[in-house]
């Protein structure tokens, strides 16, 4: 079977939803976020956030952390030398970090990780990649790192670049508990008034829901260091948007929602450690991209526009999450919402 030579494209709807008011890196602005997506009643319940943005002191994003992540594995003789070469290695991070900071003149080494299984040897790096991605910046990185220990310890081999214990493109706890990408956090406070009007809700059943189905149901599901109702959703229509590798919401879409109630309002955060996001690298010269990256106050030369993007998908996030919270706590309106809107765009 032969594939034509042509270029095919893969249209998604998109919609700018906002503007949501943010509060980032000591400022309070109102940004509007582009959305693709498939699922039309995303965009109205995102809206529906953004106006409780609107209505109150805003969302207050922090990006915590940005690092990239890429795990070699080696492999020794046996258990004797892998421990050999395993201190060497945590002895020598200067030389660790000069091989990996040789590749780019973006790539900043922060930090490693060694774990043996018998005489195997898992290397998890943690290196910063400036605005992009990072994936094949820390790839390159780590084959270095990878050339440079085998030259200098006895009797070790190399198996591979990437080992799993990185972890690229599926949820682990690992990830969860170092972050691999922008680990990000947003909060709000929200009065009850502004519950009852915007979300036809209160403080005490948003609390109560986040309780009984994010903690409770995902333990009881086993979910891995997750606890939340459907990140992946926004995270999702941003990275489609923004011209992203949207696998990587594989990862991304683990995180913890917490509710609680502050005096008389409602206390809502969302808390995601694997925002894995880029303003340059493949897909971001895309027209839709450059656009959509151009709207977003998100420029490429400025060096700290990714931490903004994963910031702006923070605040996309929150909205998405605490008007669902909302419409789950009122029998019906989850279906009434996607039968209304769906029908719509058909």
């Amino acid at each position: 079977m032969k594939f034509e030579k042509s270029r095919l494209e893969t249209v998604v709807p998109t919609r700018i939803i906002g503007p949501i008011r943010i509060n980032y890196n000591n400022q309070t602005e109102l940004c509007h976020i582009p959305m693709a997506t498939f699922e039309a009643p995303l965009w109205n319940s995102t809206k529906r956030g953004a106006l409780v943005s609107q209505a109150t002191s805003g969302i207050y994003v922090g990006v915590i952390d940005d690092i990239m992540t890429r795990s070699i594995i080696l492999e020794a003789s046996d258990l004797r030398n892998a421990l050999t070469c395993k201190f060497w290695i945590e002895n020598n991070r200067k030389f660790i970090a000069e091989a990996a900071e040789k590749t780019s003149n973006f790539a900043k080494f922060r930090d490693l990780l060694v774990e043996n299984v018998g005489r195997l040897l898992y290397v998890r790096l943690a290196i910063e990649t400036g605005n992009a991605s990072g994936h094949n910046m820390v790839t390159d990185s780590a084959d270095l790192v990878a050339e440079l220990v085998v030259s200098k310890c006895k009797n070790i081999k190399y198996v591979s670049v990437s080992g799993n214990y990185c972890v690229d493109k599926k949820a682990s706890a690992i990830n969860g508990i170092l972050g691999r990408g922008k680990r990000v956090s947003a909060e709000i406070t929200v009065s009850r008034s502004i519950c009852r009007r915007i979300l036809k809700t209160t403080p005490e059943k948003i609390v109560d829901l986040n309780t009984k189905k994010n903690l409770i149901g995902s333990v009881l599901s086993g979910g891995v260091r997750t606890a939340n109702a459907h990140y992946g959703n926004a995270l999702l229509a941003v990275y489609l948007a923004t011209g992203q590798d949207a696998v990587n919401i594989t990862e991304a879409s683990q995180g913890i929602t917490s509710a609680d109630l502050s005096g008389d309002c409602l206390y809502f955060s969302v808390n995601l450690p694997n925002i894995i996001v880029g303003t340059v690298g493949n897909g971001k010269k895309l027209p839709f991209a450059v656009k959509n990256l151009e709207q977003m106050g998100c420029d490429p030369s400025d060096p700290h526009s990714s931490r903004r993007l994963a910031a702006l998908i923070a605040s996309a996030v929150l909205c998405s999450e605490l008007s669902l919270m909302a419409a789950l706590g009122n029998q019906g309106e989850l279906m009434r919402s996607h039968r209304k809107l769906e029908r719509k765009c058909e």
